[in-house]
């Protein structure tokens, strides 16, 4: 028994300190002091109305209106403000036969699956749950519905509910009852194809929503391996592109062929991975062959859509956004609990993103491989970099060495960090001249070995990379 005791202490004293360098967030995680939310001057990020930078760390909680209870809510948002997200995906017509069974207090959200009589007792859930979302400094990407509502024959249960002419009502319904919520970002669509007979159907909720509310920016959730761009490019409802690299692909190729393109495309708009590889999610669902998706596989994903143009990210945990418990059917061979996994390793990473992205300039930082002289990487080894106003950080995904132009950061002396994605811990190099080239070799190699090289202009005097 003495053992069995000691052992049961080891694992705990491992955990904690396995977590002891994880800082939580203190306090809200957003500010909405500072206004509504627009598209910043040089099209590519989102700002508050006084000018602040605004990180969008998202999580995709599609079920969370239509399966949690409120206690359940309270411990799900809380856990994500702690870890600094500042956006939850969620899906009022939710997935998961969302039209006929319950939510959590035994209320469906459309009587007899008409969109224009929604039951006001699941509404008046959804709007408290957006409230205490609020309370901790968190927006709700609010998605009307998902896709299966639109087009059910690709996969889902339906019913197909949605035409032009209701659509619209629609849309202008959900619009103007939370137009005057703070914490709205709008998601349209619902991880489906945006072309064929679903374009008008998709149009027709963005233009009923925005032709009741100003006060909110709004998107499009794309199907898989797919970019809002493809179809709404140019509609008037669209604010900035979300795409969807998916839960197939472990390489960067995936990011030239999406974010890189949706980064470089005119008119220019923000752009982001707003679906990529989950954690703990069957790779391209084939475990027994490809394994999962963990840790190492979130950083990469986020650093890379940072990197490559993205104003921010979403992550996502295969069981936490179908709300997996006790006597609910697994969905895509999902493994564990929802309220199992809300700690997973990967989850933690994410706020030390969000704290190395902050501490720099924000709002100049562009793409720019030109920092990395040309040389071979493997798609699934790539590195990336991006730089602002007098820095740079260069993402290291497996620990390949790559040489530096150290003239592309445009400084006579720099301070050069070795950047620890695990554990957002920052170590100086050396002080360096600004000039030709040089060969970074990063502390460790393999795969779960990341790091960031952050260059910074030394008469900046910026403090120590993510504090």
């Amino acid at each position: 028994m003495k053992q069995l005791l000691i052992a049961a202490l080891m694992v705990f004293l491992e955990g904690t300190i396995l977590h002891a360098q994880e800082i939580p967030w203190n306090g809200p995680s957003v500010d909405f002091s500072h206004g509504k939310l627009k598209v910043s001057e040089n099209k590519r990020f989102l700002v508050f109305e006084d000018g602040t930078p605004f990180y969008y760390l998202g999580d995709t909680g599609w079920e969370l209106f239509h399966r949690l209870n409120k206690d359940e809510t309270e411990k799900y948002l809380e856990n994500r403000r702690a870890k600094g997200f500042s956006v939850i995906q969620a899906v009022v017509l939710a997935e998961l036969d969302g039209l006929n069974t319950p939510n959590s207090e035994g209320n469906k959200p459309l009587i007899d699956n008409d969109p224009l009589k929604p039951d006001e007792a699941y509404f008046a859930h959804v709007d408290w749950v957006i409230n205490k979302a609020k309370e901790k400094g968190i927006f709700i990407g609010l998605l009307p519905t998902w896709g299966d509502k639109v087009d059910p024959n690709s996969w889902g249960k339906g019913p197909k509910i949605f035409n032009k002419e209701n659509a619209y009502k629609y849309g202008q319904w959900i619009g103007n009852r939370y137009k005057d919520f703070q914490n709205i970002i709008w998601i349209n669509g619902g991880d489906r194809d945006g072309g064929g007979e679903n374009t008008v159907v998709w149009n027709a909720i963005g233009e009923g929503i925005k032709s009741v509310d100003k006060n909110h920016l709004m998107t499009f959730h794309p199907w898989g391996e797919r970019s809002s761009s493809e179809w709404f490019q140019e509609s008037k409802w669209l604010d900035f592109n979300m795409c969807q690299t998916g839960h197939g692909q472990r390489s960067y190729a995936i990011y030239k062929r999406i974010i890189v393109r949706d980064y470089n495309m005119k008119p220019v708009k923000p752009c982001f991975d707003g679906e990529p590889r989950y954690e703990d999610h069957p790779v391209n669902w084939n475990p027994d062959v490809l394994g999962w998706f963990d840790d190492a596989d979130i950083r990469q994903a986020m650093y890379w859509n940072l990197f490559s143009g993205g104003f921010g990210h979403t992550y996502g945990c295969h069981p936490i956004w179908q709300m997996l418990a006790p006597g609910r059917e697994p969905v895509g061979l999902a493994r564990h609990n929802w309220y199992d996994v809300l700690d997973l390793p990967g989850a933690f990473d994410l706020i030390h993103a969000r704290r190395l992205i902050e501490s720099r300039p924000f709002l100049s930082r562009v793409p720019d491989q030109s920092l990395i002289v040309p040389a071979y990487f493997p798609e699934t080894d790539y590195v990336v970099a991006t730089r602002g106003d007098g820095y740079a950080f260069v993402y290291f995904p497996t620990g390949w060495a790559a040489e530096i132009n150290l003239d592309k950061v445009g400084a006579k002396i720099l301070n050069a960090y070795w950047f620890d994605p695990r554990k957002g811990e920052a170590k100086l190099i050396e002080k360096l001249a600004g000039t030709g080239t040089r060969k970074f070799i990063p502390p460790t190699s393999g795969r779960g070995n990341d790091w960031i090289l952050v260059l910074d202009d030394a008469s900046m005097n910026f403090k120590t990379p993510g504090l």
